[in-house]
Protein backbone atom coordinates (compact mmCIF):
# COMPACT_ATOMS: atom_id res chain seq x y z
CA UNK A 1 0.00 0.00 0.00
CA UNK A 2 1.20 3.36 -0.73
CA UNK A 3 1.73 6.38 1.77
CA UNK A 4 -0.92 8.20 -0.51
CA UNK A 5 -3.33 5.20 -0.14
CA UNK A 6 -3.12 5.50 3.35
CA UNK A 7 -4.05 9.18 3.67
CA UNK A 8 -7.09 8.66 2.00
CA UNK A 9 -8.26 5.36 4.56
CA UNK A 10 -7.53 8.09 7.23
CA UNK A 11 -9.59 10.48 6.15
CA UNK A 12 -12.57 7.67 5.35
CA UNK A 13 -12.54 7.11 8.43
CA UNK A 14 -12.89 11.04 9.47
CA UNK A 15 -15.40 12.04 6.85
CA UNK A 16 -17.74 9.17 5.82
CA UNK A 17 -16.96 5.86 7.58
CA UNK A 18 -17.35 5.10 10.85
CA UNK A 19 -19.41 1.85 9.04
CA UNK A 20 -16.92 1.64 6.30
CA UNK A 21 -16.82 5.59 6.58
CA UNK A 22 -10.44 9.23 5.08
CA UNK A 23 -6.56 11.38 1.31
CA UNK A 24 -4.92 7.92 0.56
CA UNK A 25 -1.73 7.08 -0.25
CA UNK A 26 -0.01 4.99 -2.72
CA UNK A 27 2.81 3.37 -1.32
CA UNK A 28 3.62 1.95 1.73
CA UNK A 29 2.47 -0.27 4.24
CA UNK A 30 -0.10 0.21 6.81
CA UNK A 31 0.45 3.78 8.83
CA UNK A 32 0.81 3.99 12.22
CA UNK A 33 -0.84 6.93 14.62
CA UNK A 34 3.08 8.25 14.75
CA UNK A 35 3.33 8.45 11.01
CA UNK A 36 -0.03 10.41 10.72
CA UNK A 37 0.75 12.93 13.06
CA UNK A 38 4.57 13.09 10.96
CA UNK A 39 3.00 13.67 7.80
CA UNK A 40 0.50 16.46 9.37
CA UNK A 41 3.52 18.37 11.27
CA UNK A 42 5.06 18.04 7.36
CA UNK A 43 1.74 19.52 5.86
CA UNK A 44 2.06 22.03 7.93
CA UNK A 45 5.81 22.41 7.12
CA UNK A 46 5.22 22.92 3.58
CA UNK A 47 2.20 25.46 4.07
CA UNK A 48 4.93 27.61 6.16
CA UNK A 49 7.48 27.61 3.43
CA UNK A 50 5.10 27.90 0.90
CA UNK A 51 3.40 31.17 2.76
CA UNK A 52 6.93 32.46 3.95
CA UNK A 53 9.10 32.37 0.86
CA UNK A 54 8.69 35.96 -0.56
CA UNK A 55 7.30 37.43 2.84
CA UNK A 56 9.04 37.65 5.50
CA UNK A 57 6.97 39.80 7.31
CA UNK A 58 4.98 36.56 8.67
CA UNK A 59 5.81 36.58 12.63
CA UNK A 60 7.62 33.57 14.30
CA UNK A 61 6.37 31.69 16.97
CA UNK A 62 8.66 29.80 19.86
CA UNK A 63 11.76 28.36 18.39
CA UNK A 64 11.33 30.55 15.35
CA UNK A 65 8.58 28.74 13.83
CA UNK A 66 5.91 30.51 12.50
CA UNK A 67 2.52 30.37 13.50
CA UNK A 68 0.83 28.40 11.27
CA UNK A 69 -3.10 30.17 11.59
CA UNK A 70 -0.29 33.74 10.66
CA UNK A 71 1.21 31.64 7.60
CA UNK A 72 -2.44 30.45 6.47
CA UNK A 73 -3.41 34.00 6.98
CA UNK A 74 -0.48 35.35 4.73
CA UNK A 75 -0.77 32.53 2.33
CA UNK A 76 -4.90 33.78 1.80
CA UNK A 77 -3.23 37.30 1.68
CA UNK A 78 -0.65 36.09 -1.44
CA UNK A 79 -3.41 34.74 -2.98
CA UNK A 80 -5.36 37.96 -2.94
CA UNK A 81 -2.78 39.38 -5.46
CA UNK A 82 -1.69 36.27 -7.09
CA UNK A 83 -5.52 34.87 -7.97
CA UNK A 84 -4.28 32.51 -10.67
CA UNK A 85 -1.44 30.29 -8.54
CA UNK A 86 -3.01 27.10 -8.69
CA UNK A 87 -0.38 25.35 -6.38
CA UNK A 88 -1.02 28.07 -3.46
CA UNK A 89 -5.07 27.34 -3.94
CA UNK A 90 -4.34 23.74 -3.33
CA UNK A 91 -2.19 24.30 -0.41
CA UNK A 92 -4.45 27.39 0.69
CA UNK A 93 -7.78 24.25 0.65
CA UNK A 94 -5.68 21.56 2.48
CA UNK A 95 -4.29 24.05 4.84
CA UNK A 96 -8.43 25.08 5.71
CA UNK A 97 -8.91 21.62 6.03
CA UNK A 98 -6.49 21.06 8.71
CA UNK A 99 -7.18 23.98 10.56
CA UNK A 100 -11.31 23.05 10.37
CA UNK A 101 -12.31 26.12 8.03
CA UNK A 102 -14.06 23.88 5.92
CA UNK A 103 -16.12 26.84 4.16
CA UNK A 104 -12.64 28.47 3.38
CA UNK A 105 -11.39 24.71 2.01
CA UNK A 106 -14.19 24.85 -0.14
CA UNK A 107 -13.77 28.29 -1.39
CA UNK A 108 -10.32 27.50 -2.07
CA UNK A 109 -10.61 24.02 -3.96
CA UNK A 110 -13.27 26.03 -6.09
CA UNK A 111 -10.57 28.19 -7.47
CA UNK A 112 -8.40 25.48 -8.16
CA UNK A 113 -10.97 23.29 -10.06
CA UNK A 114 -11.82 26.79 -12.01
CA UNK A 115 -8.03 27.16 -13.29
CA UNK A 116 -8.05 24.13 -13.96
CA UNK A 117 -10.99 23.59 -15.89
CA UNK A 118 -12.87 20.69 -13.39
CA UNK A 119 -10.02 18.34 -15.24
CA UNK A 120 -7.58 17.18 -12.84
CA UNK A 121 -9.61 14.01 -10.78
CA UNK A 122 -7.83 14.75 -7.08
CA UNK A 123 -9.04 18.32 -6.75
CA UNK A 124 -12.36 17.56 -7.62
CA UNK A 125 -11.80 14.83 -4.49
CA UNK A 126 -10.91 17.17 -2.43
CA UNK A 127 -13.67 19.43 -3.25
CA UNK A 128 -15.97 16.95 -2.50
CA UNK A 129 -14.43 16.19 0.54
CA UNK A 130 -14.32 19.94 1.72
CA UNK A 131 -18.30 19.90 1.55
CA UNK A 132 -18.80 17.15 2.62
CA UNK A 133 -17.22 18.24 5.76
CA UNK A 134 -18.63 21.45 5.23
CA UNK A 135 -22.37 20.46 4.79
CA UNK A 136 -22.05 16.74 7.21
CA UNK A 137 -24.57 15.54 4.68
CA UNK A 138 -25.38 12.44 2.45
CA UNK A 139 -23.15 12.03 -0.74
CA UNK A 140 -25.31 13.00 -3.14
CA UNK A 141 -26.03 15.67 -5.32
CA UNK A 142 -23.01 18.33 -5.96
CA UNK A 143 -20.83 16.25 -3.83
CA UNK A 144 -21.86 13.05 -5.52
CA UNK A 145 -21.38 14.55 -9.21
CA UNK A 146 -17.77 15.75 -8.40
CA UNK A 147 -17.05 12.28 -7.46
CA UNK A 148 -18.56 10.65 -10.51
CA UNK A 149 -16.04 13.25 -12.37
CA UNK A 150 -13.73 12.28 -10.82
CA UNK A 151 -13.99 8.58 -11.80
CA UNK A 152 -14.80 9.37 -15.38
CA UNK A 153 -11.19 11.55 -15.12
CA UNK A 154 -9.59 9.27 -13.54
CA UNK A 155 -11.14 5.67 -12.75
CA UNK A 156 -8.66 4.20 -10.44
CA UNK A 157 -8.55 7.09 -8.35
CA UNK A 158 -9.11 5.55 -4.64
CA UNK A 159 -10.49 8.37 -2.69
CA UNK A 160 -12.97 8.73 -5.90
CA UNK A 161 -13.86 4.79 -5.95
CA UNK A 162 -14.50 4.63 -1.60
CA UNK A 163 -16.93 8.02 -1.95
CA UNK A 164 -18.27 7.21 -5.49
CA UNK A 165 -19.43 3.64 -3.75
CA UNK A 166 -21.24 5.59 -0.86
CA UNK A 167 -22.99 7.65 -3.71
CA UNK A 168 -24.12 4.69 -5.63
CA UNK A 169 -25.59 3.16 -3.23
CA UNK A 170 -27.11 6.30 -1.89
CA UNK A 171 -28.73 6.77 -5.10
CA UNK A 172 -29.69 2.27 -4.88
CA UNK A 173 -27.54 1.21 -7.34
CA UNK A 174 -25.25 -1.80 -4.75
CA UNK A 175 -24.16 -2.99 -7.56
CA UNK A 176 -22.33 -0.49 -8.96
CA UNK A 177 -21.05 0.22 -5.35
CA UNK A 178 -20.01 -2.99 -5.06
CA UNK A 179 -18.22 -3.25 -8.19
CA UNK A 180 -16.31 -0.16 -7.20
CA UNK A 181 -15.25 -1.28 -3.62
CA UNK A 182 -14.00 -4.57 -5.13
CA UNK A 183 -11.81 -2.24 -7.66
CA UNK A 184 -10.51 -0.38 -4.24
CA UNK A 185 -9.73 -3.71 -2.51
CA UNK A 186 -7.54 -4.42 -5.40
CA UNK A 187 -5.38 -1.54 -4.67
CA UNK A 188 -4.66 -3.52 -0.94
CA UNK A 189 -5.73 -1.14 1.74
CA UNK A 190 -5.06 -2.28 5.23
CA UNK A 191 -5.93 -5.72 6.54
CA UNK A 192 -8.84 -3.78 9.34
CA UNK A 193 -9.89 -1.90 6.22
CA UNK A 194 -10.55 -4.59 3.88
CA UNK A 195 -12.08 -6.56 6.07
CA UNK A 196 -15.00 -3.61 6.28
CA UNK A 197 -14.88 -3.40 2.71
CA UNK A 198 -15.65 -6.81 2.20
CA UNK A 199 -18.59 -6.83 4.86
CA UNK A 200 -20.21 -4.38 2.92
CA UNK A 201 -19.58 -5.81 -0.58
CA UNK A 202 -20.69 -9.39 0.13
CA UNK A 203 -24.04 -7.76 1.86
CA UNK A 204 -24.75 -5.43 -1.55
CA UNK A 205 -23.79 -8.55 -3.63
CA UNK A 206 -26.39 -10.51 -1.31
CA UNK A 207 -23.91 -12.75 -0.25
CA UNK A 208 -23.26 -14.25 3.33
CA UNK A 209 -20.29 -11.74 5.27
CA UNK A 210 -17.61 -13.11 6.23
CA UNK A 211 -17.16 -12.63 10.15
CA UNK A 212 -14.61 -9.49 10.88
CA UNK A 213 -12.06 -11.36 13.19
CA UNK A 214 -12.23 -9.72 16.84
CA UNK A 215 -9.18 -9.09 19.06
CA UNK A 216 -10.86 -8.95 22.77
CA UNK A 217 -12.81 -6.56 23.90
CA UNK A 218 -11.65 -3.93 25.54
CA UNK A 219 -15.48 -2.17 26.27
CA UNK A 220 -18.61 -3.91 26.54
CA UNK A 221 -21.43 -1.48 26.05
CA UNK A 222 -24.91 -2.60 27.20
CA UNK A 223 -27.25 -0.35 24.63
CA UNK A 224 -30.75 0.40 25.22
CA UNK A 225 -33.13 2.23 23.74
CA UNK A 226 -35.50 4.21 25.77
CA UNK A 227 -39.25 4.03 25.75
CA UNK A 228 -40.81 5.30 22.50
CA UNK A 229 -37.73 5.87 20.08
CA UNK A 230 -38.13 2.31 18.19
CA UNK A 231 -41.35 3.44 17.63
CA UNK A 232 -40.14 5.84 15.73
CA UNK A 233 -38.08 4.15 13.55
CA UNK A 234 -37.56 0.64 11.18
CA UNK A 235 -36.04 -2.17 13.23
CA UNK A 236 -33.61 -2.33 10.52
CA UNK A 237 -32.27 0.94 11.10
CA UNK A 238 -28.94 1.06 11.18
CA UNK A 239 -26.98 1.38 15.04
CA UNK A 240 -23.08 2.73 14.85
CA UNK A 241 -21.72 2.09 18.24
CA UNK A 242 -18.36 4.53 18.03
CA UNK A 243 -15.48 4.89 20.75
CA UNK A 244 -13.71 8.22 19.84
CA UNK A 245 -11.22 11.06 21.71
CA UNK A 246 -13.02 13.62 23.43
CA UNK A 247 -10.66 15.83 23.04
CA UNK A 248 -10.38 15.10 18.60
CA UNK A 249 -13.52 13.08 18.15
CA UNK A 250 -12.42 12.94 14.50
CA UNK A 251 -11.71 10.25 13.32
CA UNK A 252 -13.14 7.58 15.72
CA UNK A 253 -10.68 5.41 17.78
CA UNK A 254 -13.75 2.12 16.97
CA UNK A 255 -16.84 1.55 15.09
CA UNK A 256 -18.99 -1.32 15.32
CA UNK A 257 -22.50 -1.47 13.53
CA UNK A 258 -25.65 -3.19 14.65
CA UNK A 259 -29.44 -3.03 13.72
CA UNK A 260 -32.14 -1.57 15.76
CA UNK A 261 -33.96 -4.93 15.99
CA UNK A 262 -30.90 -6.46 18.11
CA UNK A 263 -31.56 -4.22 20.96
CA UNK A 264 -31.28 -4.05 23.93
CA UNK A 265 -27.94 -5.79 23.36
CA UNK A 266 -24.24 -6.41 25.27
CA UNK A 267 -21.95 -5.23 22.26
CA UNK A 268 -18.26 -5.63 22.62
CA UNK A 269 -15.87 -3.15 21.19
CA UNK A 270 -12.10 -3.92 21.10
CA UNK A 271 -8.55 -3.33 18.85
CA UNK A 272 -10.12 -5.40 16.03
CA UNK A 273 -13.12 -2.44 15.47
CA UNK A 274 -10.14 0.26 15.47
CA UNK A 275 -10.55 2.36 12.20
CA UNK A 276 -6.86 3.05 11.91
CA UNK A 277 -4.02 0.85 11.64
CA UNK A 278 -1.53 1.51 15.00
CA UNK A 279 -4.59 3.72 16.73
CA UNK A 280 -5.60 0.34 19.39
CA UNK A 281 -8.72 1.35 21.12
CA UNK A 282 -6.63 -0.27 24.63
CA UNK A 283 -4.37 2.49 23.87
CA UNK A 284 -6.81 4.97 25.27
CA UNK A 285 -7.43 5.38 29.22
CA UNK A 286 -10.12 7.26 28.60
CA UNK A 287 -12.71 7.56 25.57
CA UNK A 288 -16.14 8.76 24.90
CA UNK A 289 -18.96 6.15 23.70
CA UNK A 290 -21.47 6.89 21.79
CA UNK A 291 -24.39 4.73 20.78
CA UNK A 292 -26.37 6.08 17.66
CA UNK A 293 -29.50 4.83 15.76
CA UNK A 294 -29.42 6.32 12.01
CA UNK A 295 -32.58 7.39 10.88
CA UNK A 296 -30.53 7.71 7.35
CA UNK A 297 -28.74 4.68 7.52
CA UNK A 298 -25.79 7.19 7.29
CA UNK A 299 -22.06 6.59 9.33
CA UNK A 300 -22.59 10.38 9.97
CA UNK A 301 -25.02 11.62 12.22
CA UNK A 302 -28.10 13.54 10.66
CA UNK A 303 -30.76 15.68 12.24
CA UNK A 304 -33.22 13.42 13.61
CA UNK A 305 -31.13 10.81 14.83
CA UNK A 306 -31.10 8.90 18.30
CA UNK A 307 -27.94 8.76 20.65
CA UNK A 308 -26.47 8.25 23.72
CA UNK A 309 -23.64 8.55 25.13
CA UNK A 310 -20.86 8.07 28.06
CA UNK A 311 -17.11 8.50 29.09
CA UNK A 312 -15.38 4.99 29.29
CA UNK A 313 -12.18 4.71 31.78
CA UNK A 314 -11.50 0.65 31.39
CA UNK A 315 -9.21 0.20 33.88
CA UNK A 316 -12.21 1.09 36.27
CA UNK A 317 -14.89 -0.44 34.28
CA UNK A 318 -15.01 -2.49 30.84
CA UNK A 319 -18.76 -2.69 30.55
CA UNK A 320 -21.05 0.57 31.15
CA UNK A 321 -24.45 1.01 30.10
CA UNK A 322 -25.32 3.66 27.31
CA UNK A 323 -28.90 4.40 26.79
CA UNK A 324 -30.34 5.52 23.72
CA UNK A 325 -32.62 8.80 24.74
CA UNK A 326 -31.72 12.18 23.32
CA UNK A 327 -32.33 12.93 19.65
CA UNK A 328 -29.61 15.25 16.79
CA UNK A 329 -31.77 18.27 16.60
Amino acid sequence: MTPALGVTLAVMALSAALFVALPMYRGGRSRTISVVIASGFIVALSIGLYAVIGNPGVKSGAGGMPDISAMVESLAKRLESEPRDLRGWKMLGRSYMTLGNFAGAVEAYERAAELESSEDAQTLVALGEALLARDNARIEGRTSALFESALAIDPNNPTALFYGGIGARNRGDVALAADRWEKLLGLNPPDEIQQILRQRVAEWRGEPPAPIEKQGAVVVANVSVAPGVSAELPEDAAVFVIARDPNAPSPPIAVTRRQLSELPAAIELGDGDSMIPGRSLSAFPEFELVARVSASGQPIAQSGDWFGAVIVKPSESASVDVPIRDRVP
